[in-house]
């Protein structure tokens, strides 16, 4: 089995324990788990009406998982004019977002992270240089390296 086949295994045991899944049986089928999570939704939608959130997510891999969850429950992401492009707007009801979505996106986000940390170290150390250690601390900047200090640059 392959790292990624690995990673998408455990995101999927990772969406069964959200949709509810208690028996081992349960856990096998879980093309059942988003089902249950969609009959959730609509069951809280009828007590508690949506809202529109405000997600702020930190970087492009976050916000495509997020996007891939809305849109997996039926709910659709959108965004306003001018707002930054990792802003997502949708319409949830608050208990949903409690109970279900934000912690599970929590859940899939960090061990997406931590595989996709894992992939660009190995990349790194492979095919760049051994040492991927962080940058040494020093306690005080000197003053000849201040003016000539490069930036990286934002294209857009």
């Amino acid at each position: 089995m392959t790292e990624e086949q690995k990673l998408i295994e455990k995101l999927q045991r990772i969406e069964a324990l959200f949709a509810g899944a208690t028996t081992k049986g349960e856990k096998v089928a879980a093309a059942n788990a988003l089902e249950r999570i969609r009959e959730k939704l609509r069951d809280i939608q009828k007590l508690d009406p949506p809202v529109e959130y405000k997600f702020t997510l930190t970087d492009v891999w976050s916000k495509k998982l997020f996007l891939a969850l809305l849109r997996r429950y039926g709910i659709e992401p959108y965004r306003y004019h001018r707002q930054k492009h990792t802003t997502v707007m949708a319409r949830v009801p608050i208990s949903f977002v409690n109970e279900t979505l934000w912690p599970e996106f929590q859940e899939l986000n960090n061990t997406l992270r931590s595989y996709l940390d894992e992939v660009t170290n190995r990349v790194i150390t492979t095919g760049i240089y051994a040492d991927s250690s962080d940058a040494q601390v020093r306690q005080e900047l000197l003053n000849d390296t201040k003016a000539g200090e490069p930036r990286e640059s934002k294209k857009g």
